[in-house]
């Protein structure tokens, strides 16, 4: 073959890997999101993306003098992005809409209050008022201001004993429509701190309950001394690195204070949902709980060990996404714990990360800001996204038909999608359709549900077909009965015979 005729045929090739590419690539100028889930054997399998990037905004391109400084906390309000730039000792307020983000104001003086500036505020939170909570960490308060920034009031240091001789740092914050006020305090341990709208200390909740093994037990209270029982940490509660509150007011914590061993087991409780005592009412209804990647290296680095969630956010019908420090990356899931997608990375690309700290919501667009590239990365559902939140909403609203046919058009992107095939098995299990979801179950690999469908199933079996079991049973027992009765017939003719023999010999 000549020089010429190779090239030809090599050209010929690309060519053709080109145009069955572009059947699968659609160039809708937003940048590709690598996504994936994990089958039933803890496989990785790669789906189509569920987010893409829609923008990246920068301090500096928002019309602010200074760039972002290690920004710490982040708040969603409406279309409000409340931004704590920590650095800057400084609030700054980003509003989006149709024609993209436009800077608000900054907010970095307080009218009326001793203390008229922040010193690195960590966090913060807004009410439907448009009154300003913020975790102003080294003034050692959290700090209420008006829409105008106007000092209403503000949460410090209680005079309880529990607090200790250390200082009031809080980093993260939570207000619930009546006002209340939750803190998670750097060196407070006992779970969230719980203020009343009038600052009144009122507690604690949710505090991480602690755990010991029996060998644990046994070194510590026969073999420490007093002083080493003491110091030990290990029966030490540890804090939460992140809070969220939902609509309804329940709220979602996040801690990354954990043994890796213990989180297939369901003993780290990596996020938990919390209700108003402080109780876990987290629903855990797939093989593993929400802990994000199945699978990492054993005792390995901070970028080789398992996931750990910095924060989280709540969508519609309680899909909550959690944000992994780990490996930059965001997991989602349905109300029941099951995983939905997760994507992301550590890297210097549109759409990876250097140091996730932070992120929210508006609808369905995902917020998340990042701490060391001073950057605030804005994620947008792709079709296949929005199919799968569609199909979600479907079931919660009761609409079963429309759930099941939303999530067929989901296999129809991605046949692997073994969620797809639970969703399905879902809707035919409301419809009273059990022998079809059982199918939809088994290929699911969902154990629970197909025991489910399974005794409903049979229970319906039983409902229709009791008349002719009924009797067949019957049948057979009074075959069964005509049998003995005329064996014991025989066996006394036999008898009767036998002996009118031996009387006549």
């Amino acid at each position: 073959m000549t020089v010429l005729k190779r090239l030809t045929v090599l050209l010929t090739a690309l060519l053709l890997l080109a145009s069955f590419a572009s059947a699968f690539a659609i160039d809708d100028g937003f940048y590709s999101v690598y996504t994936y889930n994990y089958d039933y054997w803890e496989e990785i399998r790669e789906s189509p993306d569920a987010y893409k990037v829609k923008t990246v905004l920068y301090g500096t391109t928002l019309g602010l003098d200074t760039n972002f400084s290690l920004p710490e906390g982040m708040f969603i309000r409406g279309n409000d992005i409340y931004v704590c730039d920590t650095g800057n000792n400084r609030l700054v307020q980003i509003r989006a809409d149709e024609e993209g983000y436009t800077l608000v104001r900054t907010i970095d003086k307080i009218n009326g209050s001793d203390k008229p500036g922040f010193l690195s505020p960590t966090d913060c939170s807004v009410d439907e008022a448009g009154n300003i909570y913020v975790a102003d960490k080294n003034n050692n308060r959290v700090v209420m201001v008006d829409k105008d920034l106007n000092f209403v009031r503000e949460f410090v240091k209680p005079d309880d004993p529990s607090f200790g001789s250390g200082s009031f740092l809080p980093v993260r914050i939570a207000v619930d429509v009546a006002g209340r006020v939750y803190v998670l305090a750097e060196n407070v341990n006992m779970g969230l701190i719980k203020y009343e709208a009038d600052t009144e200390f009122a507690g604690y909740i949710g505090a991480n309950k602690v755990s010991m093994t029996m060998w644990e037990y046994v070194w510590k209270y026969f073999f420490m001394s007093e002083e080493q029982r003491a110091t030990s940490e290990s029966t030490v509660p540890t804090r939460y690195e992140n809070i969220y509150m939902d609509d309804q007011g329940f709220i979602y914590a996040t801690t990354t204070s954990f043994e890796e061993y213990d989180l297939k087991w369901d003993n780290a409780k990596p996020i938990r949902r919390l209700n108003g005592i402080g109780d876990d009412i987290l629903i855990k209804d797939d093989r593993y709980p929400p802990i994000g990647d199945y699978t990492w290296v054993e005792g390995g680095d901070a970028s080789h060990g398992p996931s750990k969630f910095v924060d989280i956010t709540v969508l519609e019908n309680d899909v909550y996404v959690a944000l992994d420090k780990t490996r930059g990356r965001i997991f989602g899931y349905d109300s029941q714990g099951v995983m939905l997608w997760a994507f992301g990375a550590i890297g210097q690309y549109e759409g990876a990360f250097n140091a996730p700290i932070a992120l929210d919501h508006i609808g369905r667009e995902l917020i998340c800001l990042d701490q060391r590239d001073m950057s605030i990365t804005v994620f947008t559902p792709t079709e296949y996204g929005n199919l799968i939140y569609d199909a979600n909403n479907a079931y919660a609203k009761g609409d079963y038909d429309g759930s099941g046919e939303l999530w067929d058009e989901v296999l129809k992107f991605n046949a692997n999608y073994n969620m797809a095939y639970r969703g399905i098995g879902r809707a035919l299990l409301r419809q009273g359709k059990y022998s079809e979801a059982m199918e939809y179950f088994k290929m699911a690999h969902d154990r629970q549900n197909y025991g489910r469908a399974f005794r409903l199933y049979r229970k319906e079996w039983v409902e229709k077909n009791i008349g002719w079991v009924v009797g067949i049973l019957i049948a057979v027992i009074v075959l069964y009965l005509a049998k003995r009765i005329i064996s014991g017939m025989k066996k006394e003719v036999a008898a009767y015979e036998r002996d009118h023999v031996v009387k006549q010999a």
